[in-house]
């Protein structure tokens, strides 16, 4: 069983954080697989990259607002290219690990035979904001994925059965502009298997702090607030492995920091556990005793 890292990356065609990968992806070797979908060949500098790009042919011609030809292209080539990829994670240049190798390997062994995504209904008026066109589907499909997730091998292939068997509906989605936000979301409503997702974040985002209408937070500097707030949200998900966006520019040592931190926190959680039960034995001791000394 492998796991596929499918990368769309545009721009400047770099990753943002191509060493601390690299060192990251060394020690799961022998389960990763790496896949790059790029937009423009003759701007990849990387020689790592390039030994990891799609084939030309699965190239297709997308947008900001209009990403999912990427989205399926990366995901086709990976599933072709090798039958033992279980697990496909969608990832950007601006994507980091934010958990140890070992803490990521546990995570796949034991939940490979799910999908894990962020999904709801949609807290947006689908009558007044176009995207994903949701306004001319039924309300049952007014739905909202996190744009980054984990699928395993049989919804990847659900994605490509449904651009066939509902390619009206594919469409009309497509055209609406930030699909992959919503239609990974339908996708599996139309073939009742959402509820079959295990519902979780797995690319922590800050959306409370936008840089764009569009756009979420860029982490920069390592700001205290940036360490607290990736503090909080590796505690609150359990099945957080990324970060996005992360800017060159971030220090690369607080990512290593949360990196071997992540091996630790349930054991930090068990420990402060014991304390707390160990705190409530002593004060039940303590009155105990008092209660004895002045009867």
């Amino acid at each position: 069983m492998k796991i596929a890292l499918c990368f769309i990356i545009s721009y400047n065609h770099v990753l943002n954080k191509e060493e601390i990968w690299k060192k990251w992806i060394e020690p799961n070797k022998d389960i990763i697989n790496v896949y790059f979908y790029y937009k423009d060949f003759k701007k990849i500098t990387s020689p790592w990259i390039l030994k990891h790009v799609v084939e030309p042919s699965y190239i297709r011609e997308t947008s900001y607002y209009h990403v999912i030809p990427a989205y399926l292209s990366v995901l086709s080539y990976a599933i072709k290219n090798n039958s033992n990829n279980e697990w496909f994670c969608i990832l950007t240049e601006s994507c980091c690990p934010i958990i140890s190798p070992a803490k990521f390997r546990s995570l796949f062994y034991k939940n490979y035979s799910f999908s894990i995504m962020n999904w709801s209904n949609v807290w947006w008026n689908v009558y007044l904001q176009k995207r994903a066109n949701l306004a001319l589907l039924p309300k049952k499909y007014h739905l909202a994925n996190d744009p980054y997730f984990v699928l395993k091998r049989e919804d990847v292939k659900y994605c490509f059965q449904f651009t066939h068997s509902q390619s009206l509906l594919y469409k009309t989605i497509c055209d609406g502009g930030l699909a992959n936000e919503s239609l990974f979301a339908i996708i599996f409503s139309v073939f009742n298997k959402l509820n079959k997702i295990k519902k979780g974040v797995t690319h922590i985002t800050d959306w409370s702090r936008m840089i764009s209408p569009t756009s979420p937070y860029l982490f920069i500097n390592g700001s205290h607030k940036d360490i607290q707030f990736i503090e909080n949200n590796l505690q609150q998900h359990k099945y957080a492995m990324f970060i996005r966006k992360i800017s060159p520019d971030f220090p690369d040592e607080i990512i290593f920091r949360f990196m071997n931190k992540s091996e630790d926190i349930k054991e930090y959680q068990y420990k402060k556990y014991l304390i707390y039960i160990f705190f409530i034995i002593m004060v039940q001791f303590f009155i105990f005793y008092l209660m004895q000394k002045f009867e």
